[in-house]
């Protein structure tokens, strides 16, 4: 019979991946209370950094549907649990993780999609969804400017001309 605090553990691991858009996984030998702390804070309110026990977390992904894990979950892990855009919690953990050599970012899942360690750099090397939507609007007002003055041109121009010609008639 299944121990009463493991299920409700399970349960709570199974809860947080089902609510979460992406999670990565992390090793944290060494670090100290008040490290972690500082990386929860660095994480932001949208992201749940849990300290996990490795069997409990593979059942929890399997039964919420994520099999990326399996085999994978060794050493003291945590996990942190992204919901919203995973681009700044990935930042955060690798700008942490460069701080302080003790914090190991060993996977993580994306999109129902396995990442490894370099899949997750890659995602925090991405500009936030907020810069790429500036970048984007900002192309698109260039290039309706450079239409518009396209467009002008042939009147200016015809303009210029009888303007000119008026000019040489009253010369």
């Amino acid at each position: 019979m299944a121990n009463p605090e493991k299920v409700d553990a399970v349960a709570e691991i199974t809860e947080l991946f089902r609510s979460s858009d992406a999670a990565v996984v992390t090793e944290y030998r060494g670090l100290s209370v008040d490290q972690l702390k500082q990386l929860r804070r660095a994480l932001g309110s949208e992201t749940t950094y849990a300290v996990v026990k490795n069997t409990l977390t593979e059942i929890a992904a399997r039964e919420a549907g994520i099999d990326v894990f399996e085999g994978k979950l060794s050493g003291p892990t945590a996990i942190a649990f992204i919901k919203g855009e995973p681009v700044e919690p990935a930042k955060a953990l690798r700008d942490f993780a460069k701080e302080n050599d003790k914090l190991v970012i060993k996977s993580g899942y994306f999109e129902g999609k396995a990442l490894s360690e370099e899949d997750v750099k890659k995602l925090a090397d991405l500009e936030s969804r907020e810069v790429l939507l500036a970048k984007a609007a900002g192309a698109m007002k260039a290039s309706m400017s450079k239409a518009a003055a396209v467009f002008q041109a042939p009147l200016s121009k015809a303009a210029r001309t009888v303007d000119a010609l008026r000019a040489k008639q009253e010369a």
